[in-house]
């Protein structure tokens, strides 16, 4: 499964979740770093924060994500036998891309906040 596919996966399946009643609150997808704008707005108190507060609330989301992603390297690194087991690089390389990826949308964000006013 690569970048793409892993980002639509929970797209779908954090949707699915939604309309079987909404398990997941608001608080809880920004600690799992869930910080896309559409996903965030499908939960009724998100969309009655002010500007800043949803801001601050997504800038969390990121450096949650950032964290997880850092953590998520860390421990593919510490692996047993790293040097056996070439798939491995393949994972360290596929988390740089999510890690890229965040960076960007950080940016994008970012911007696009700064001129929501």
């Amino acid at each position: 499964m690569d970048l793409d596919e892993t980002q639509e996966f929970g797209n779908q399946s954090l949707g699915k979740s939604q309309k079987k009643g909404q398990n997941m609150t608001l608080q809880q997808a920004i600690d799992l770093g869930e910080y896309y704008l559409d996903v965030l707005s499908t939960f009724p108190e998100f969309l009655k924060l002010s500007h800043h507060a949803q801001f601050q609330m997504v800038r969390q989301a990121l450096e949650n994500r950032r964290h997880q992603l850092l953590m998520q390297w860390a421990e593919t690194s510490n692996m047993l036998d790293f040097s056996k087991k070439p798939e491995l690089k393949e994972a360290l390389v596929n988390i740089k891309k999510q890690l890229d990826k965040v960076e960007e949308d950080r940016e994008k964000i970012y911007l696009d906040f700064s001129k929501m006013s």
